[in-house]
């Protein structure tokens, strides 16, 4: 058994499950190693997330390490969000799940 973060895995790859799962995290990560974003960006960009998603999301990226939080005192307030080396080591990840889904787009029947 692995202990990570206060829970047991059973091995690695379920950690990096854990840490990458979520219908928006890889799309939230990917846009990210753009740069810097706010809130109201991320949520122009990720289409189709609902603001409740979006943070709930964003929050478990924070909580994992993988994104950090910067809230300006302003008023209003102003947040932005950027990717933590751990973040940015998982990008070469989403680079081999773009390159594999490219590859393969053309041979994957759309009817199915």
């Amino acid at each position: 058994m692995i202990s990570w973060n206060k829970k047991q895995y059973h091995c690695p790859v379920e950690v990096s499950m854990a840490l990458l799962s979520g219908k928006w995290k890889c799309l939230m990560l990917w846009h990210l190693n753009e740069g810097t974003k706010r809130y109201n960006e991320l949520e122009r960009i990720v289409p189709g997330v609902s603001q409740k998603m979006l943070t709930q999301q964003l929050k478990e990226l924070e909580k994992d390490g993988l994104i950090s939080r910067m809230v300006y005192p302003e008023v209003p307030p102003r947040v932005e969000y950027s990717l933590t080396e751990l973040g940015q080591s998982a990008f070469p990840i989403l680079e081999m799940m773009h390159s594999w889904a490219v590859k393969q787009l053309g041979l994957i029947d759309p009817e199915v």
